[in-house]
């Protein structure tokens, strides 16, 4: 099927007078669950990142380190695999003799992402109706559901004071008018929420702010009908996107700021074209991840609830017996576990539920060909999260069902240190994700040991689950400041055997002067596959702790034989 659609695509590369032609994971809306999703339905590729080229005579696949096996399964048959940043498009390109031609979508790329992947090594030729589209009509969702508004309580802090926030620093840069192109940032400057992303509640939509306060809406007009009843939005000017350049010719001013990484090359041309483009990253990103004390609270709240459905699951799976346990029947069950509460929603992304070999390809998904029995000697890595009335959550337990090798729990153990290093972590001393994250690996660098994927990521407040500008990664110095939420998921990975991560959701507390980790996430952690020799005393207080502070929260909600076993992890 997926050769057909290659097939189609290389006639219209020939039409066009192309040598190839980029296909991008992201939509006009850089997101990172995509829809439609053009490289899935090109290559097969159903990783969050990831990019192709297709040439007359060949096709290569992008990805990074976390999606080089998934990527060989379902790919590999059509597509030469290439992991970044170990090579680049350049490294490819530059073998053939001639500077290629290569057509793109201009909605789906900005000129930053084009210049850092191609730089000059190629030409690149703009094509405003996209290819994909042309060969395959992705029917995709019904994306007329209307976005909804935040109430003030809930978002603690109303939209006039963030806009005014946002101003001031607008002004203080010179700025007469800037773009906001990314819709997370859109739904928390102007407190709305949609329904455009199947695993967040992302109103796909974006506005031009003018220094004098004016602001212009570009959305889907079938999307607007209900926040444009309230009274709050009555002074937006709401438009569609074909409208753009109508707008763009109507505003005032020099300076028009916007973010290279979400400001595609069609609409920065556009801007350009009457307006000094001023290149900066969208203040709305650092406003966002400093979360106030409503949007903590509402976190912490949604936590205990979701913890509460994964301390359940963990005490069903591991008591199950011999039943015949796939993995998607165990992650259906969880998510049973969390509809039993009233407030949540739908899952943050799609459940990775992996056993024995399948939990060393980093973000698996059980798929029919796919799913494995979880059997006794396997270890099954479980990495999942929830939206909630108001809340977003993110968890990863490795759990095991009989003894396992001395080696496995050496491994484990050190992931665990790495784990309890980042929870401790003294912020005024090591205050940048590239700190933290050294912290994270140092046990397992000890023999010689690593993972591919960065060490934690920031979270949105009823938003993305993947939220910038801060993450704990070994290339990121954005300094950690208080009411900020990350993951804290260190692992490690054997082809063909196992996978093991152990994640937490922390936020940033401040206790007098000091600024330290606070865990969100609440749930057993295996303590069957630590070997509690290599743990220090502190090390073994700080799980008691956190063992101690789950049964104070959860005993009550649970039934004779959870409790006893609960009680006997502490």
């Amino acid at each position: 099927m997926n050769n057909k659609k290659i097939l189609k695509l290389k006639k219209l590369i020939n039409f066009y007078n192309l040598d190839g032609y980029i296909i991008p994971k992201n939509d006009a809306y850089f997101s990172e669950f995509s829809l439609p999703d053009r490289l899935k339905t090109i290559s097969n590729f159903s990783g969050s990142a990831g990019f192709a080229i297709i040439l007359k005579k060949e096709n290569f696949l992008f990805i990074d380190g976390r999606y080089t096996i998934q990527a060989q399964i379902q790919a590999g048959k059509y597509f030469k695999i290439i992991e970044v940043p170990k090579f680049s498009p350049r490294d490819i390109l530059k073998k053939f003799k001639k500077n290629l031609t290569l057509g793109f979508d201009p909605q789906l790329f900005t000129n930053s992402i084009l210049k850092k992947k191609f730089g000059s090594i190629c030409n690149l030729f703009p094509i405003t109706k996209n290819l994909i589209d042309i060969i395959y009509k992705n029917k995709g969702r019904n994306f007329a559901k209307p976005f909804y508004n935040l109430s003030d309580k809930i978002s603690g802090e109303n939209m006039n004071s963030k806009i005014n926030r946002l101003i001031k620093k607008i002004k203080l840069k010179k700025i007469d008018n800037i773009f906001i192109s990314a819709p997370e940032n859109v739904a928390w400057l102007l407190n709305i929420r949609g329904e455009d992303n199947p695993n967040s509640p992302i109103p796909n939509c974006k506005i031009i702010l003018t220094n004098k306060k004016k602001i212009y809406f570009f959305s889907c007009p079938k999307k607007i009908y209900k926040i444009k009843k309230n009274k709050k939005y009555k002074n937006f000017v709401f438009s569609t996107y074909k409208n753009f350049p109508k707008v763009i010719d109507q505003l005032k001013g020099n300076s028009f700021c916007i973010d290279n990484s979400t400001c595609s090359v069609s609409n920065e041309n556009t801007i350009k074209s009457s307006f000094r483009i001023k290149l900066d990253i969208d203040p709305c990103y650092i406003m966002k991840a400093i979360k106030n004390k409503s949007e903590i609270k509402h976190m912490i709240n949604t936590h205990i609830k979701d913890g509460l459905a994964l301390t359940k699951f963990i005490f069903w799976i591991k008591n199950i017996n011999k039943k015949k346990i796939t993995e998607t029947i165990a992650q259906n069950k969880l998510e049973n576990f969390r509809k039993l509460n009233k407030n949540y929603l739908f899952p943050s992304f799609n459940t990775i539920a992996s056993t024995g070999s399948n939990g060393a390809i980093v973000h698996y998904r059980a798929t029919k060909k796919s799913d494995k029995i979880i059997k006794k000697n396997d270890i099954f890595l479980c990495d999942s999260g929830g939206q909630y009335k108001f809340g977003t959550t993110d968890v990863t337990r490795t759990i095991c069902f009989s003894k396992q090798k001395k080696s496995i729990k050496n491994i484990f153990t050190k992931v665990l240190q790495g784990h309890i290093a980042v929870a401790q972590t003294n912020l005024k001393k090591d205050n940048t994700g590239q700190k933290i994250d050294r912290r994270a690996r140092k046990f397992l660098k000890r023999d010689g040991l690593d993972y591919a994927h960065g060490t934690g990521h920031g979270v949105g407040f009823f938003l993305n689950v993947h939220e910038g500008p801060q993450s704990i990664s070994k290339y990121n110095s954005i300094k950690i400041r208080e009411g900020m939420i990350l993951s804290n998921e260190p692992g490690y990975y054997k082809k063909g055997s196992y996978g093991i991560r152990i994640e937490n959701l922390v936020y940033v507390k401040k206790d007098k002067k000091n600024l330290y980790f606070e865990n969100l996430t609440l749930a057993p952690i295996e303590k069957d596959l630590i070997n509690f020799k290599l743990l220090n005393k502190n090390e073994k207080d700080y799980l008691l702790k956190y063992h101690l502070n789950i049964y104070s929260k959860y005993s009550k909600f649970l039934n004779l034989k959870e409790r006893r076993w609960l009680a006997s992890l502490i």
